[in-house]
């Protein structure tokens, strides 16, 4: 668990760590009203933009739940490798999932619950997909060797964003993946989980310049599944497309729908290269989720992007300030920060 030397200052990792959250949780709250619905229905409910701006209060859904648990399990066993040497994150996040299950089958927490099973806000179902609750009601956790399923859905990769925070490029990769294959078995499902922490933590942590980011993410992509790097290529090549041509608007749906992980990371990647700069925020994450299809997840995605690649000051403010759940997203945000650049925060929060 050894850090390398940073080419961030560790400050401005800390705060991309709460942006990263931050970002996708506004993501997933702007997309998530339209996320079962057709462009024209957008159309027709919110006007010929489609939707501008999150509902207040901004409630977010269960990508966002998950991300924070994933968040949770990542810095228990982070806190438990720094202190005993036991270094086991694919089963405390595991751990992690499970306990987010129980928020799911009962109205409140127990008596005397800590952490974030103790937080009465979390026992909100979000309608979370079946894929997720039958896989973590089994009795073992699956790998990407031993899956249980070949489900490719898009929850696998929305909830990985922590994983970009471990402590190198390789590391977070790999508990990308297997953080995805704890629920979704078919191998574009937790390669795109890796690909996605992989791109976090080449631009939160490493300072990689957002295209080089993604072409070292399709690089490494490649040697497990051709189909994710392919996609992912795609949404490079039609972003490049979309400069050269001057489109008015951008065309996501030549994506897919993004219910896939594939589909969504791609979608996701193909908004930020159009709308790569901090005060474009708001414009990436109204076209990522302004489309026929997973509006949340892309939305998400796009959002713990952005927050990863340019910090907590390219956040909206005013879409902040409905966001629900906002303390926890900062203070997860900026303890997998604190992680990766050794620096202190309370570890009694994850004991």
């Amino acid at each position: 668990m050894q850090e390398g030397k940073l080419p961030r200052e560790p400050m401005s990792v800390v705060d991309r760590g709460a942006a990263c959250l931050l970002g996708g949780a506004l993501g997933d709250a702007l997309g998530a009203p339209v996320q079962y619905l057709g462009w024209t229905d957008i159309q027709r409910d919110h006007g010929p933009e489609g939707v501008l701006e999150p509902p207040r209060p901004a409630l977010v859904t269960d990508d966002t739940q998950l991300t924070l648990f994933t968040a949770d399990g990542y810095l228990r066993a982070w806190v438990r490798g720094h202190t005993t040497g036991e270094w086991e994150p694919v089963e405390m996040v595991w751990q992690s999932y499970r306990r987010w299950l129980t928020t799911q089958q009962v109205a409140a927490p127990e008596l005397g619950a800590t952490g974030l099973v103790g937080d009465e806000r979390l026992y909100s179902s979000r309608s979370p997909g079946l894929t997720c609750l039958r896989a973590l009601a089994a009795d073992s956790p699956p790998t990407p060797e031993e899956p249980h399923n070949e489900s490719s859905g898009c929850n696998g990769v929305t909830r990985t964003a922590p994983a970009g925070f471990a402590p190198t490029a390789e590391i977070a990769y790999d508990l990308g993946c297997r953080f995805a294959a704890l629920t979704h078995g078919g191998t574009g499902g937790w390669v795109a989980g890796g690909a996605f922490a992989l791109l976090i933590h080449l631009l939160a942590v490493k300072a990689r310049p957002l295209r080089e980011a993604v072409d070292q993410v399709i690089g490494r992509v490649l040697r497990d599944d051709p189909y994710t790097a392919n996609t992912l290529n795609r949404a490079v090549l039609f972003a490049d497309e979309h400069r050269a041509l001057g489109f008015d608007s951008v065309r996501v749906d030549r994506l897919g729908s993004g219910w896939t992980g594939p589909e969504a990371l791609a979608i996701a990647v193909h908004t930020v290269l159009v709308y790569p700069r901090r005060s474009e925020f708001v414009d990436a994450l109204r076209a990522a989720a302004n489309h026929s299809g997973g509006s949340d997840a892309t939305a998400a995605l796009t959002g713990n992007i952005l927050g990863a690649l340019h910090g907590t000051e390219a956040l909206p403010r005013d879409w902040l300030a409905g966001l629900e759940l906002v303390d926890l997203l900062t203070r997860l945000g900026t303890d997998l920060g604190h992680s990766v650049v050794g620096a202190e925060f309370d570890h009694s929060r994850y004991l």
